[in-house]
């Protein structure tokens, strides 16, 4: 395995104290490695090195002016008016993840985007939701990224239109696989009874297919989408 794919390798798992060090001898190796530098900062980043951060994008915009990463992330760092401290960064990371019965769940995105735009995302980055008809898109800095499977953004479509709020982060991210970490962050009260997620796969509700038998909940959320849903009605 090579320095650079191990360095890949370890920001995916979130080791930020290894990523650091092995970007660093990268950087050792070749100064203008710009991909290199981006990972070092986005670590420093994590990390709670806000200044060390800073002053590496600004050296890859030095090398490459339109680097989209570097860009993005010296805007961020203009929108925030503090930073956290090291080790009180990398302990908010962790809190994201902590599981929470029915109120969270790890998903891994269907139809998700090219390569270059997967590879660049990093454990802990906040995606959005945005439902479109019946799916329901994730994305980062307005950049697409993948969509729920159709069983889960199915019921989540539900509960968002009635209010509830739901916060999502990247959990871990490849050329060609991404899972997120959802939290249910508010609880619309007309669904106070049912959970956002449950143990059991949402496209498990249909008992079975040929009998066209279904749970009480499906039914239910099945016979508001048709009432309610304007989408439901052009369809038919």
């Amino acid at each position: 395995m090579t320095l650079k794919t191990q360095a890949i390798q370890t920001a995916l798992k979130g080791n930020w104290e290894e990523a650091i060090s092995l970007n660093k001898s990268l950087i050792d190796e070749d100064p203008q490695d710009i991909d290199a530098l981006n990972r070092l900062a986005l670590a420093y980043t994590i990390t709670g090195n806000a200044k060390e951060a800073k002053s590496l994008y600004l050296k890859v915009i030095g090398l490459d002016p339109l680097n989209a990463i570097a860009l993005r992330n010296l805007r961020k760092f203009k929108e925030k008016t503090s930073t956290p401290s090291n080790g009180y960064a990398l302990k908010l990371i962790n809190n994201k993840f902590l599981e929470e019965p029915g109120k969270t769940k790890v998903v891994e995105l269907v139809n998700i985007a090219q390569p270059h735009i997967t590879e660049n995302l990093r454990t802990g980055q906040s995606l959005e939701l945005s439902i479109k008809r019946l799916k329901i898109f994730v994305s980062e800095d307005k950049q697409y990224v993948g969509s729920l499977p159709d069983d889960i953004a199915r019921r989540l479509i539900k509960f968002i239109k009635a209010g509830s709020v739901y916060d999502a982060y990247v959990k871990s991210a490849s050329a060609h696989k991404v899972s997120i970490f959802i939290k249910e962050l508010k609880k619309a009260s007309r669904y106070k009874d049912q959970p956002s997620f449950t143990t059991l796969s949402e496209s498990h509700l249909e008992f079975d297919k040929n009998s066209k038998i279904k749970s009480r909940v499906e039914q239910q959320l099945e016979k508001e989408e048709e009432q309610e849903d304007p989408a439901f009605q052009e369809e038919e």
